[in-house]
């Protein structure tokens, strides 16, 4: 089988940034208002009255200190709250894909790859646009690319397994060279009227390349030494949107069909899939954890990624053994190990070992072990 390697990674950066202060600002005044047109309800303690905000709760909640979204002007308008977007006709690119366009085009570039040298590309996220058609066959139209695309949603852990379809084709043939595109806009999911998750998400879009190690021509090359993916059901991350919402008797309230999470029995859960899926994929490869040089893991939860390379390596890491992107861009879902792996991989040296592990909603996680080249 041939060996396989990352060559080229693309983000995409949404142009406006949110702050803490800016979003704790617009939630307070949405809670003043409620609060006040509900005073009579909470005073009889018939309902209850909402808590303010504030950043020091988020950064030590989170360890989020801003994100960036595609729409700001509508997630701050206390009688919006949400982003807003101008209706697009079937003939123009859609949001998702002009993300992707932008990302996948920068991975090629670092890849010294052109679009006629892949034949395969696959969307991995965790909201798709709309049903069909499908979003990488869209965005293979849109890049000029000959071959094939099928979108695939296993939440944030998505990027992880989208490289293993990648890595697989590849290794097998089936594909000269694929693309995994992670566009998230995972503002769009989120209630930012719910104290406990309005901070969570940001927008953004990964791209990554995998292709033959012996065709590559990229100057920076990481070979997938393995791969390893793990499902488990749970009901602890939620999103109930879809097609069939508006045939349901009784209709479900906005709040069920947007994200929603019981966040302590996510965290008590998720930490021990994620450091065993990796020790034990490490161990099956014959590699110790403490010979990896870096840890790329999903981007949600500061105090989440500290016990899990704590789990991992026996000890706390080092500084840049687990970097972090969550506290300026939140958590993108799937892009989040990937936009790790972008902005903290070239300082690596020849021989050094590297994880990207992403993990979430299903729960679902995924490893993917390589080598710096």
């Amino acid at each position: 089988m041939k060996r396989v390697a990352i060559t080229g990674t693309g983000l995409f950066t949404p142009p406006h940034s949110i702050s803490n202060d800016e979003l704790v600002a617009c939630y307070n005044r949405y809670v003043e208002r409620y609060n006040a047109e509900h005073a009579e309800d909470i005073a009889a303690g018939t309902v209850p009255a909402l808590a303010p905000s504030s950043s020091e709760f988020i950064v030590k909640a989170s360890g989020i200190k801003s994100r960036y979204v595609m729409d700001k002007e509508g997630v701050l308008d206390v009688d919006v709250m949400r982003p807003r977007y101008r209706t697009r006709s079937d003939d123009e690119p859609s949001i998702l894909v002009e993300m992707g366009l932008a990302a996948a085009r920068q991975a090629l570039e670092r890849a010294g790859r052109k679009p006629e040298d892949v034949d395969f590309v696959l969307v991995a996220c965790s909201n798709m646009q709309r049903g069909y058609p499908a979003m990488a066959v869209e965005l293979q139209h849109h890049l000029g690319i000959t071959g094939y695309g099928y979108d695939m949603n296993v939440a944030c852990a998505s990027a992880a397994f989208g490289i293993q379809a990648a890595v697989d084709a590849v290794r097998m043939g089936s594909a000269r060279a694929a693309l995994v595109v992670s566009p998230e806009v995972c503002s769009g999911h989120l209630n930012f009227r719910n104290r406990d998750c309005h901070f969570i998400f940001g927008d953004a879009c990964t791209a990554v390349l995998v292709e033959p190690l012996e065709t590559a021509v990229a100057p920076v090359r990481f070979e997938v030494l393995g791969t390893r993916l793990q499902t488990q059901f749970s009901n602890n991350i939620r999103n109930n949107f879809g097609f069939l919402n508006a045939c349901e008797i009784p209709p479900r309230p906005w709040d069920d069909v947007l994200f929603h999470q019981e966040g302590r029995k996510v965290f008590k859960e998720v930490v021990p899939i994620a450091s065993e899926l990796i020790v034990s994929h490490l161990t099956d490869l014959g590699l110790a954890p403490d010979s990896v040089r870096r840890f790329f893991l999903h981007q949600a939860n500061l105090g989440m990624n500290q016990l899990i390379s704590k789990r991992v390596l026996g000890r706390d890491p080092g500084p840049d053994e687990a970097p972090v992107t969550l506290d300026e861009y939140a958590n993108t879902s799937s892009a989040g190990s990937v936009i790790a792996f972008h902005k903290h991989h070239e300082d690596l040296r020849s021989g050094d070992l590297a994880v990207l592990c992403a993990f979430g909603a299903g729960y679902s996680a995924g490893s993917v072990v390589m080598k710096r080249l």
